[in-house]
């Protein structure tokens, strides 16, 4: 088995199940045998580490496809993270959600695991704040603020209750907050 089956493997377990259910190797293993993953892996952490690392890499890749997408606009790019969170979410697939349970399971900010999930976080708050200085938004700090606190707490939702209207919920909250953005760079708010 490739190293990118075993990942994906892994990703969609924790994903399903949950990190405080996932508790050893085997279960993220699935059909391989844990003997075999262990030189690679040697406990259920370094897989999970490893796992997160890999989704981090795939969630950079589109935003990075998506900015160089001259066919869409600004304010689409801002908000379609919520267009590929709901086609992941009707696979019962969770994308981003596994860095909000990372840093919950685990609290320490030293663990390369928290600091993992720090780490996308960051780059999300990054993607969002460069699009809304773009748009030459005022105040993009803080619009990148309210957007990405918005994004987390849909994702932190998604972990529990899994329901697909959460999605459309956050993106019509977002696209208000970008609208009122908008309207203060106009003037029509001052």
């Amino acid at each position: 088995m490739q190293r990118e089956q075993v990942l994906e493997h892994a990703l969609s377990m924790l994903e399903q199940e949950g990190m405080a259910v996932i508790r050893s190797l085997q279960q993220l293993a699935g059909d391989v045998d844990v003997q075999t993953l262990v030189s690679f892996w040697p406990d259920r952490e370094a897989l999970l580490y490893d796992a997160l690392r890999y989704h981090g890499e795939q969630i950079d890749n589109w935003r990075r496809q998506l900015l160089l997408d001259e066919t869409i606009s600004t304010q689409h790019k801002l908000l379609a993270r919520y267009v590929r969170l709901e086609e992941a979410v009707k696979k019962r697939r969770y994308p981003g959600c596994l860095f909000i349970a990372a840093c919950s399971f685990y609290p320490q900010t030293d663990h390369r695991i928290h600091q993992l999930a720090e780490r996308q976080k960051r780059a999300s708050w990054e993607y969002t704040h460069q699009l809304l200085i773009q748009l030459d938004t005022e105040n993009p700090t803080l619009v990148a603020e309210q957007m990405e606190l918005i994004l987390e707490g849909c994702l932190s939702r998604l972990l529990v209750k899994r329901q697909l209207q959460d999605i459309e919920t956050a993106k019509i909250l977002s696209e208000d907050v970008l609208r009122v953005a908008l309207c203060r760079k106009n003037g029509a708010l001052a």
